[in-house]
């Protein structure tokens, strides 16, 4: 029992750092805390986590066969190349609209439901596939120093302190973004284009890692 603790915090670390520098779900937090407020931020989140937990699980079935199925992780990361080419033209459009909208409209926050933000969070954090190979990797790592055993409560443990590792981040995220309010509305209008930058950073890094070998 005692060593689902170390499991618990180890993969709550793991999975907080992961997130720790900008990334995708970061920026698209931050960017719905800036738009629409902290609460909108904190269920993006909730989403987003809810996302990270079952690619947790993912990452745990895929760590079990993949040494006989080599093909899985390629396949995973030749969809990422397609949403992410899309994803980082479909931004910088985005941003490109914008541009043109008036001045007054910038501090109109938009009215979402908060059922549809939260599953927004959900479908952003899944464009993202490098997470399963992460926590696959990291799964494995565990099982080497014996905190995972495959077991059902290992298993519990290990995705849901997947999941509030990266809400712990995110939660920061929001906090940090919705305290610098001079600053929101320059963020908000900028985002589009860090978030196109950061799909052709994406889609770069996927590349070299589906082809290096």
């Amino acid at each position: 029992m005692s060593h689902l603790f170390i499991l618990f915090f180890a993969t709550f670390s793991a999975a907080l750092m992961a997130v720790v520098f900008p990334g995708l779900i970061n920026i698209t937090t931050a960017k719905t805390s800036a738009k629409k407020g902290k609460t909108k931020g904190m269920v993006f989140a909730a989403g987003a986590s809810t996302t990270v937990i079952l690619q947790a699980y993912i990452g745990v079935l895929i760590s079990k066969y993949l040494y006989k199925n080599p093909n899985v992780i390629d396949i995973l990361l030749k969809i990422a190349l397609v949403v992410f080419a899309f994803f980082a033209i479909y931004f910088f459009i985005l941003a490109k609209r914008k541009k043109n909208v008036k001045q007054q409209s910038r501090n109109v926050k938009i009215e979402e439901s908060k059922k549809n933000v939260f599953l927004k969070g959900m479908l952003i954090s899944a464009l993202n596939v490098l997470p399963i190979a992460y926590f696959c990797g990291l799964n494995a790592a565990w099982n080497v120093s014996g905190w995972i055993k495959f077991q059902l409560w290992d298993i519990l443990v290990f995705i849901i302190a997947a999941g509030l590792g990266t809400f712990a981040m995110l939660y920061m995220y929001v906090f940090y973004f919705d305290k610098l309010q001079e600053r929101t509305d320059s963020f908000a209008r900028y985002s589009d284009y860090i978030l196109s930058a950061l799909m052709a950073v994406l889609l770069i890094i996927t590349f070299i890692r589906l082809f290096y070998s």
